[in-house]
């Protein structure tokens, strides 16, 4: 036992000199286990996908469903590259139940709720019953194709990280030709999810579900055989770069494979501009140009057909419309090929959380700190307010009516004889088939009109102003990365000809930020030099190091790609990293030209639809408005006056003319609140679907877009319909005036 126990001594610390001896570290990377890998995955994969497990898990203990064997294969593959644990028969058992959930909520909301609070239980509606029906049963197609849209948003995902995959392994493989050690590397450096399926590669052979690297990358290609073979072509490239004699030909093979997949990804960005032009312009017809013509001439449908309520079309514009919108918009991008993401917003989430807006007290020396969905909430309550008080003032109020008149702001009730220029409430007369029914509807006043204004920028601003502030400061940064990244082949050619010389890296960096003074890449090497300098860093902290690290002023992907590989290959001598710096160089300067002619192909479609979002969109809804608000009062004038003209001697078309003036139709405050919310939420699925074409899955671009584009609509459209509204109250007045 002693024996046993002095071997084991020996061993240990046999096993201590040969680490202290080869460089090993204590903390060095560990070999991948399950348990790693599960732990990894649970860590990467998004809440919502987590909580859409558990759902589908849950529905099918409720009601167990055997999908179509046809489509089974579909299922599973798009399962398997979203990385959920469910079974295909959970995903039509999650559709059902949740298509079951919407209509019950729509029987509940809108037909139970108000039949139980009224008294008599006479308001229950069964517009909501048919229409919860409807959106069940059109619901139930895009639940039960969730799993395809979630590997679609994962393939894109992916696809934007491919080129960037090749080049780690590329660059890896030119100075170690290990193809096991370059997909290890491209994995601990890439961001998810593309990083989870290359452990997913490497866990496979550990677990020995697969006996070499071979079989499992080749059967980790087949799931993108059909979408990305650029992606297969210039990974068998690169594998057989393993069996060259020759140095040189293993060299061309490696280049040639990160060639291939930059080339492939040109073409087919090329063929997607291309074919973009069809369904944006449906996109076009059925999101935007078709509801302006609606709502051009919605004012004579709500005016003239007693039967139209506010939420039939509440229901069309607020719900089935924008609900069909977004759905294509996500079709559409789920066809976007390969592309490229420049600045990693992954690495900002601290710059996101500092994003508060400071207010000090005046004679205080305190100060509160206010964060973006506190300021968009706080917003959207204070609007929400002023857009419900013409309601909270009607029910909870004196009731007393105003109008202003040629005399001033009078109480309704005392008018006599002066011209009404608009009302604050206006309350009409509920009448069926010409018999007063007791009851009253509105409001359709001017006052009402105005201050429900305040309801579509509640939503706007609320959500406007929590992304504004959430990406402060942060389009500063990408703009001064995108300035960088467009030198930066210059200043890594340098680089690597400094090394190429034999200079180490600390004293490169000095050199090339004084030859490059004045500029983003001297500024970058400048700060790297400095951490080495003043705070004694080696080149890898000096770059990497999470509080002072040049890296954290410029969060670019193609940035902090190049210095991994730098910093990877100068452990392999100066030479190979002057070697690995000059290819980086030539790889940023193709993307670079890819990107360039890509923005060119795509400019007029994303200009078309930013002029839609920005600007056509609010003008035209606004002035709908102002014309409906101009028919709404010189109907209920006319409705107010019908006894006057019976006096007079009729009207043509007698009881017809009656019934029609007094129908009263939508009113208007209810009218402007739904087109509002449209233009609001219009604005909000079209940005998200310019920003995906345009930028692919940019969360930075997203949010910096979806701030300016949704304050911008909510305060043009306000703005415009708050001014029409007025104007063509005005001479509505004097229309009726002059009766």
């Amino acid at each position: 036992m002693k024996d046993y126990a002095g071997y084991e001594d020996f061993k240990g610390k046999y096993k201590e000199r040969l680490a202290k001896e080869l460089g090993d570290k204590p903390n060095a990377k560990k070999r991948i286990t399950t348990r790693d890998y599960e732990n990894f995955k649970k860590s990467f994969m998004p809440k919502q996908l987590s909580f859409y497990e558990k759902a589908c898990n849950f529905s099918e203990k409720i009601i167990p469903i055997s999908p179509d064997k046809k489509s089974l294969p579909e299922i599973q593959e798009a399962i398997r590259i979203s990385h959920l644990n469910i079974s295909p028969g959970s995903t039509y058992s999650f559709a059902i139940i949740s298509s079951l959930v919407i209509a019950l909520g729509f029987f509940v909301l809108g037909y139970l709720v108000p039949f139980m609070v009224t008294s008599g239980g006479s308001s229950g509606n069964f517009f909501f019953i048919y229409f919860g029906i409807l959106m069940a049963l059109i619901s139930i197609i895009p639940l039960t194709k969730l799993p395809f849209i979630i590997s679609n948003y994962w393939r894109m995902k992916a696809s934007n990280q491919m080129v960037l995959s090749i080049f780690y392994i590329v660059t890896f493989m030119r100075h170690t030709s290990n193809i096991e050690l370059a997909i290890d590397f491209a994995a601990e450096h890439l961001a998810p999810p593309l990083n989870l399926d290359f452990k997913k590669v490497i866990w496979d052979i550990e677990t020995r579900k697969y006996d070499s690297i071979t079989d499992s990358l080749g059967n980790y290609l087949e799931l993108w055989r059909k979408w990305n073979p650029e992606f297969i072509e210039s990974m068998n490239l690169i594998q057989s770069s393993l069996y060259e004699n020759s140095d040189v030909r293993r060299l061309d093979a490696l280049d040639k494979g990160l060639k291939v997949i930059l080339d492939e990804t040109y073409e087919k960005m090329l063929h997607y501009t291309h074919n973009l032009k069809g369904p944006i312009t449906t996109l076009h017809m059925l999101g935007i140009i078709l509801p302006i013509l609606g709502l051009v001439i919605l004012p004579l449908i709500i005016a003239f057909v007693p039967e139209a309520q506010w939420y039939h079309l509440f229901a069309f514009y607020n719900i089935l419309l924008p609900v069909l919108v977004y759905y294509m918009g996500r079709q559409i991008l789920s066809t976007r090929p390969t592309g490229y993401s420049g600045v990693d917003s992954s690495n900002l989430d601290k710059v996101i959380e500092d994003n508060k807006v400071s207010i000090k007290f005046q004679g205080s020396d305190k100060t509160i700190n206010l964060g973006p969905a506190l300021i968009g909430f706080i917003a959207g309550i204070f609007f929400l307010l002023i857009g419900l008080t013409p309601l909270l003032y009607y029910h909870y109020g004196s009731g007393v009516d105003y109008a202003l008149t040629d005399i001033g702001i009078i109480r309704a009730e005392d008018i006599d004889g002066e011209q009404v220029y608009g009302k604050f409430l206006d309350y009409r007369p509920l009448y069926d088939a010409g018999t007063p029914t007791g009851r009253e509807h509105g409001p359709y006043g001017l006052g009402s009109s105005l201050l429900s204004l305040g309801i579509p920028l509640s939503v706007g601003l609320g959500f406007g102003l929590y992304n504004l502030i959430k990406s402060k400061g942060l389009m500063k940064i990408r703009t001064r990365t995108a300035e960088l990244e467009k030198e930066f082949a210059s200043a890594l050619f340098q680089l690597g000809n400094r090394l190429g010389d034999g200079i180490p890296a600390e004293i490169a960096f000095s050199s090339v930020s004084e030859v490059m003074r004045g500029t983003a890449s001297g500024k970058f090497f400048e700060l790297a030099s400095n951490n080495i300098v003043k705070l004694g860093m080696n080149s890898e902290s000096a770059i990497f190091d999470k509080d002072v690290g040049a890296l954290q002023y410029y969060p670019s992907s193609i940035i902090e790609s190049s210095m991994k590989v730098f910093v990877e290959s100068s452990r392999k001598g100066p030479l190979v990293a002057s070697q690995a710096l000059i290819t980086v160089a030539e790889y940023i300067k193709s993307m670079h030209r890819v990107d360039e002619r890509l923005k060119d192909l795509m400019a007029d479609v994303i200009s078309n639809m930013k002029s839609q979002i920005n600007f056509l969109t609010p003008v035209i809804s606004g002035i709908v408005v102002g014309i409906t608000s101009m028919i709404s009062q010189i109907l209920g004038s006319l409705s107010e006056r019908m006894d006057d003209f019976e006096t007079q001697g009729g009207i043509p078309g007698g009881g017809i003319m009656e019934d029609l003036f007094q129908s009263g139709g939508v009113p208007t405050y209810f009218f402007q609140a739904i087109v509002g919310l449209y233009v609001v939420q219009i604005s909000y699925i079209m940005t998200i679907i310019v920003n995906g074409i345009q930028n692919g899955t940019d969360k930075m671009a997203e949010y910096d877009l979806l701030g300016n584009n949704m304050v911008n609509a909510a305060l043009i459209y306000s703005a415009l319909a708050g001014i029409g509204t007025i104007i063509f109250s005005v001479i509505a007045s004097t229309i009726v005036s002059g009766l």
